[in-house]
């Protein structure tokens, strides 16, 4: 049996807060929207019949926004696509749309001054429902910009820039940030544009500072997530609609990991779709986590998340960075044989290589390419039909819907006795395992998980950030069988040069 300490070390641990904090805590409140659908988003509707279909899904955030105030919260965040759904094309989001101005160039309160803009009902209800509530609410919506071509060559050739965006209202309706999305998914190109520059978008409240604006594919990429954190910005929030991917990226799962190496809270809305297989919402924090992750056969249904999480300021960061410690060094898995055999498997549509864990107890080692990965490990209960695991790690450039750079260390529970089953969708296991896993990092930027059966996140007990790029995560205990135990590195610095050379 092992024997573990827990320290959390992370990549940034600086933050710059602006506001006074009167308390050492707020009330965080997310809501999982079971979105209305436009049956046929891909015909255009009329002005009139599309702010029908959106006041649908507006009386719902109006329910939850009265919920999320009886509880207490300070601050609402709906998710992305929340408001009309997805599927769109260009002519067809058009009537969705609404020119939202940018609140750096001018105040505006949309409930208190309705006739200041033309055709923003859905602004005028979102502030409306922040005022009403005394909250601070952030959703997703979709913003026409006109531009002309005469003025500024990447215009468009219809003379309208369409962003999806994130907007955010005081608790008396004054709108007070814009975001228009970076990283736009596949699925969405066809309605939406890229902004030609990224924006880092915050705001400030008087109750918890800063916080920062992200949407859904946004938290896999530098900009402008990493961005934010690297200028201070300790909380996140983050509208989502997440197709759900194992063993690596469930939406829980990965929002967890980003918390976590990120050092950050994160505050996670998602829609909930069975078909498109979405769900998984959570208010995270570095030392905490409450989340939501809907069950095979679970009704398809909203959930609203409320949570009391502590403001991130400089002074509570050196409090509370590490919780426990420890002056002797935990052992490591240096002494790993390479006599194991290895074999390549996909997983995610990257081409892993992978060792199988054979024994009851062992040390492994797999590399791919000069990236190796590191196992110390235990099993601690066998299922009745023996459940076969494997170590994968990655090294390269996935490119399969979206491009970035990789280095992966994960232990994945295989769907079947079958070793080409590895890195295949799993969701539940019976096998509880007390680990060591270790990877020697190219980037500072590891985002670690363990994800129990069912959909379970498991807290790390020790987590390792080294200045020379080790990272050391151990576990045990597990409160159910393990699905994945992951670190997920990004090298966001290979980005640009790697994904341009595969074009």
């Amino acid at each position: 049996m092992f024997s573990f300490v827990v320290a959390i070390a992370s990549f940034s641990l600086t933050s710059a807060q602006t506001e006074p904090v009167v308390d050492s805590s707020y009330v965080a409140a997310v809501y999982e929207h079971k979105v209305i659908l436009n049956p046929k988003p891909r015909i255009p509707l009329s002005r009139r019949a599309a702010l029908q279909h959106m006041k649908r899904n507006l009386d719902i955030y109006e329910e939850q926004a009265a919920r999320a105030a009886q509880q207490g919260a300070q601050i609402l965040v709906f998710p992305e696509d929340g408001i009309y759904g997805f599927n769109f094309t260009r002519s067809s989001i058009y009537s969705y749309l609404e020119t939202i101005p940018d609140p750096q160039q001018e105040s505006w309160n949309p409930c208190t001054e309705p006739d200041k803009h033309s055709n923003t009902e859905v602004l005028q209800r979102l502030s409306c429902m922040a005022r009403r509530y005394n909250l601070y609410l952030v959703a997703n919506m979709g913003d026409l910009q006109p531009c002309s071509q005469k003025t500024d060559p990447s215009c468009p050739s219809d003379g309208r820039w369409q962003f999806n965006t994130n907007v955010a209202f005081s608790s008396d309706g004054l709108l007070v940030a814009r975001y228009h999305k970076y990283n736009l998914f596949v699925g969405e190109l066809e309605a939406f544009n890229t902004p030609p520059q990224p924006e880092i978008i915050t705001f400030n409240t008087p109750f918890a500072g800063r916080f920062g604006l992200l949407i859904c594919f946004d938290i896999l990429f530098y900009e402008p997530t990493v961005t934010l954190v690297e200028k201070g910005v300790r909380q996140l929030i983050y509208p989502t609609a997440w197709y759900n991917t194992l063993p690596l990226l469930d939406s829980i799962q990965f929002q967890r990991a980003f918390s976590l190496g990120a050092n950050v809270t994160l505050l996670a809305a998602n829609i909930r779709n069975n078909q498109m297989i979405m769900t998984g919402s959570g208010i995270y924090t570095p030392f905490s986590a409450t989340y939501h992750h809907a069950q095979q056969g679970d009704p398809e249904e909203g959930r609203l998340l409320v949570a009391r999480v502590p403001v991130l300021c400089p002074l509570w960061v050196e409090q509370g960075a590490v919780k426990e410690s420890s002056s002797t060094p935990p052992a490591t898995a240096s002494s790993v044989p390479s006599s194991s055999t290895t074999f390549i498997a996909p997983m995610l549509y990257d081409p892993y290589t992978f060792v199988l864990l054979n024994e009851t107890e062992g040390d492994v080692e797999v590399c791919n390419g000069s990236f190796c990965c590191h196992l110390q490990y235990q099993r601690l209960t066998q299922s009745s039909s023996k459940e076969l695991y494997a170590l994968g790690a990655f090294a390269g450039t996935h490119t399969f819907d979206g491009c970035f750079a990789l280095q992966v260390c994960a232990l994945v529970r295989c769907a079947q006795l079958d070793f080409t089953t590895c890195g295949q969708a799993v969701e539940e296991a019976e096998t509880k395992m007390d680990f060591m896993l270790e990877g020697k990092f190219r980037t500072r930027y590891v985002y670690p998980s363990v994800l129990a059966s069912n959909h379970v996140l498991e807290e790390p007990e020790y987590l390792e950030f080294a200045a020379d790029g080790r990272v050391i995560m151990k576990h045990s205990n597990m409160s159910s069988g393990l699905v994945t135990a992951c670190l997920y590195g990004r090298m966001y610095h290979l980005d640009y040069d790697e994904c341009i050379a595969l074009e």
